[in-house]
């Protein structure tokens, strides 16, 4: 399997590719940017997976994953923010979000699922995986999140989860609906911003309230099977 690794410092980029080389049979490159990143993946045939940082100088990983998706369809994504692991207040099972101090053994576990994902399959993140990692990157705009024929908006401000929308709901109602769709596929636009502000609770409360109660539901069904 190719990988490419995306990251601006070479003195950080540089252990990751040898992890790789050393825990795997895998193939892998490193660039410092988005467009050497492109042109590296325009001189390729394939690229099964990209290891991108989410921002850095030169460096828009949500951007390059999809530029890059266009270039290799099927392309897996792994994403390594800025933020601290400490930052983070939700864990999430198989993430695919890696702050500092990156969980190597987590890591290599994301990298041999990849391997297993059948040519062509969609790149699914979890649904809290993608609003966290927004958040705590401080973004704006909007995040289209995709789950077959469903699909919904949650806007950004500043890193504030502050509307969504869905085909039958808005607001919380809306976002609620959305985290119930756990592995999803997702865009996004920092150019887009939203209609209203319907959202005033703070990121991660929302987030824990969502997933809390999808959880009682869950338990709630399956007591009544077992009834």
């Amino acid at each position: 399997m190719q990988l490419l690794i995306v990251h601006h410092d070479a003195e950080m980029g540089g252990p990751l590719v040898q992890m790789v080389r050393d825990y795997t049979a895998h193939d892998c490159d490193l660039v410092g940017s988005d467009a050497a990143a492109v042109s590296w993946g325009r001189r390729r045939s394939h690229c099964a997976l990209l290891l991108t940082q989410v921002e850095d100088d030169g460096v828009d990983g949500l951007a390059l994953g999809g530029a890059l998706s266009e270039i290799f369809p099927g392309l897996q994504t792994l994403f390594l923010p800025a933020y601290p692991a400490s930052a983070q207040r939700l864990e999430v099972a198989d993430t695919k979000v890696f702050p500092e101090p990156i969980d190597g053994e987590g890591l290599l576990a994301a990298i041999a699922r990849a391997q297993t994902a059948s040519t062509g399959a969609p790149d699914l993140f979890h649904v809290v995986d993608v609003l966290q990692m927004c958040c705590l990157s401080r973004r704006g705009g909007a995040v289209q999140i995709v789950k077959g024929k469903q699909s919904g908006i949650v806007f950004l401000r500043d890193g504030a989860i502050v509307h969504a929308e869905t085909t039958t709901t808005r607001g919380s109602e809306a976002l609620f609906e959305v985290i119930a769709w756990e592995f999803v596929e997702f865009a996004y636009d920092r150019t887009v911003r939203p209609p209203v502000e319907t959202i005033t609770m703070p990121w991660d409360e929302a987030l824990i309230e969502d997933v809390a109660q999808h959880k009682q539901q869950k338990l709630a069904q399956a007591a009544g099977r077992r009834a």
